[in-house]
């Protein structure tokens, strides 16, 4: 058995509140059967689990604190995060990493969660959902040093180079292909059909970053079909190949 899981969706955020049930089930209606859910920040907490209890089988929450919500009181949030692992399994770590787009104030800071944290996925055995934009090389550079076989984890959103997937991949981590993959100048278009096939999940970070036909609306896990018929023409294989790839990997990920 195989279905499309969509393994990076803010479901839980505002812009579902009117319409969460109309949306999941017609998820369920396409195939997208289990959504994973990344935590921001504290102030996401409640809205994830509240959603993860209502629709446990299909959402699934992780626990993390995102880089954008990094700042000077950052030992404060971790320990909430660690106090929340301590209480529940939750699939994953994240979403955590580092971004150098918005602001770079806190980059310091950064670095120091995303080595507490990638801590905590060793010790729980947990992976890590690694958020990285326009720190790709710098990301790489932090985990090199935890690498292993006991972490693993996936690159969200990868937007990167073919070098800098394969760097990703040999160190045990998959790679998060979203909406970016149907732009027209995303720059995936030459790099997706190069990457290890068993190291591919697909994502949506609903509600950003919509795919083609969407792009500049709210995104919704509805539309990973549309990310995965994108990337099945680019690898030139059967859409149905590709779910049994992404689930195998998804599950493989996630220790589902």
């Amino acid at each position: 058995m195989s279905f499309w899981i969509d393994t990076h969706a803010h479901i839980y955020t505002q812009d579902f509140d009117t319409d969460r049930h109309e949306v999941l089930a017609q998820c369920t209606a396409l195939g997208v059967n289990r959504i994973y859910m990344p935590n921001v920040d504290h102030t996401s907490i409640d809205a994830m689990l509240e959603v993860e209890a209502k629709f446990p089988n299909q959402c699934i929450a992780m626990m993390g604190l995102h880089p954008c919500s990094v700042k000077k009181d950052f030992e404060k949030e971790l320990y909430l995060v660690e106090s929340w692992l301590h209480k529940k399994r939750f699939a994953a770590i994240g979403e955590m990493g580092t971004d150098l787009y918005w602001d770079k104030t806190f980059w310091e800071q950064q670095q120091e969660a995303f080595k507490i944290q990638t801590g905590w996925a060793k010790q729980y055995k947990l992976p890590l959902v690694i958020h990285c934009r326009q720190s790709i090389d710098e990301t790489i550079a932090l985990l090199e040093p935890f690498a292993g076989p006991a972490l693993t984890g996936v690159f969200h959103c990868f937007s990167g180079t073919i070098e800098q997937a394969n760097k990703i991949v040999s160190l045990g981590f998959y790679l998060g292909i979203g909406g970016v993959a149907t732009f027209k100048n995303g720059g995936l278009d030459t790099v997706i059909p190069q990457i290890d096939i068993n190291r591919l999940v697909l994502e949506t970070d609903s509600p950003y970053l919509a795919p083609v036909p969407h792009r500049g609306k709210r995104n919704t896990p509805e539309y990973i079909p549309l990310i995965a018929a994108r990337v099945a023409t680019l690898r030139n294989m059967p859409v149905l190949e590709l779910m049994q790839h992404t689930y195998s990997n998804a599950s493989k990920l996630f220790k589902e």
